[in-house]
């Protein structure tokens, strides 16, 4: 039995989205985890799903990032449990420290709701390793604040360490101005800690998990979670 837990903010509107993909891939029902809560169960991966935590005031995810069960989660983390951070659960591992740079404001300023082209950029992780290297997805967005952000420094580790996982790109691929739809520094559309084992992304994988919602690109981000626990298991 593979056991996910999502953690419940106040604000979140996907943790239900997504306790639903990991229950249609994992088969076993997911620990709903209030952001009250001062411990996790024991999980082989755990999920901050998207929304907007505490309102989004302060700034985003700055608020969730210090809830009672973040200090476990936190914990855990460090000790080697996977955690996935979808659009504002990316949000709240930057806040966390967890992963580096910012999220800051579209620099349309503008709220963005549509889907996009991302590229997998390291297919060698516990979240992507059901992609192809350089696959190309089609998953939505939704969000007023997914404009990455670092110095050049850490940009250069990220990539000097392959720790960018996905890029905002064209149906082809081709990773370009024209397809960066927040204006993300490196076109970076989520990124992982050096074991592989920690991601933050901004698109919604959930939101396309299954034909009926209009396509499946998304599904195998929780495919390879599932792998990944098998093959530790093995």
């Amino acid at each position: 039995m593979i056991r996910a837990s999502v953690i419940v903010f106040p604000g979140s509107n996907c943790d239900r989205d997504v306790k639903v993909a990991t229950e249609a891939v994992t088969g076993s029902k997911a620990n709903m985890v209030w952001h009250g809560d001062s411990e996790v169960p024991k999980s082989d991966f755990i999920v901050l799903p998207g929304g907007f935590s505490y309102g989004d005031y302060l700034r985003c995810g700055a608020m969730a990032a210090h809830s009672p069960i973040m200090r476990d989660v936190i914990a855990k983390a460090k000790a080697g449990t996977p955690i996935i951070g979808i659009c504002n659960g990316f949000q709240i591992l930057l806040e966390t420290g967890l992963l580096p740079g910012a999220l800051i404001r579209n620099a349309s300023l503008l709220f963005i709701c549509r889907d996009v082209f991302i590229r997998c950029d390291n297919n060698k992780t516990f979240f992507t390793n059901c992609y192809r290297e350089n696959e190309v997805a089609r998953v939505p967005i939704a969000h007023h604040d997914g404009n990455y952000f670092a110095d050049e420094a850490t940009l250069d580790r990220l990539e000097a360490e392959n720790l960018v996982a996905f890029r905002y790109c064209g149906a082809d691929g081709e990773v370009t101005d024209a397809a960066n739809p927040n204006g993300s520094q490196r076109n970076i559309a989520g990124i992982t800690d050096p074991t592989g084992r920690i991601l933050g992304l901004m698109p919604h994988p959930e939101r396309l998990f299954e034909p009926a919602l209009g396509g499946t690109d998304g599904r195998r981000v929780f495919e390879s979670a599932v792998v990944s626990v098998m093959e530790a298991a093995a």
